[in-house]
């Protein structure tokens, strides 16, 4: 069975009115449709903070700043054909520019900002509730 493992950073971001910054997973991917935390996997000999700032721009259009490590998250699921491993680098990251603007053509396809009571009325992956979580201190 094929052992496929993925390191990636996310960003944790808050505005001051206490919403969350997520990102609709596209058709391109296998949760199309859910919302995560923006972010995605770090590139050879990137540092992850740098991927984690990079993510956030390309999938937000907001520039941000990488306040602190949050977690280093792991989960594994079995599939037909393969295992999957995925590491999670979280940061608390605030936003210092830009314009939310929606990636087109990639994984993701919306940007938006979530109230917590928002939260429970959308659909999350596992990344998406690990940010709840870490953001309001309780899960959405």
């Amino acid at each position: 069975m094929n052992q496929i493992q993925r390191v990636a950073a996310y960003n944790v971001c808050v505005d001051e009115a206490q919403r969350l910054l997520l990102v609709r997973l596209s058709a391109r991917t296998e949760a199309a449709g859910s919302w995560t935390l923006p972010g995605g996997g770090i590139d050879f000999g990137e540092h992850p903070e740098a991927a984690a700032i990079r993510e956030l721009r390309e999938e937000t259009g907001l520039d941000g700043r990488i306040v602190e490590l949050l977690a280093v998250d792991s989960g594994h699921r079995v599939a037909t054909d393969h295992e999957y491993h995925a590491v999670r680098i979280i940061y608390r990251t605030e936003i210092i520019g830009g314009t939310l603007t929606d990636e087109t053509d990639e994984s993701t396809d919306a940007a938006a900002w979530f109230t917590r009571a928002e939260l429970a009325a959308i659909s999350l992956v596992s990344s998406g509730v690990a940010g709840a979580q870490l953001a309001f201190g309780a899960p959405p």
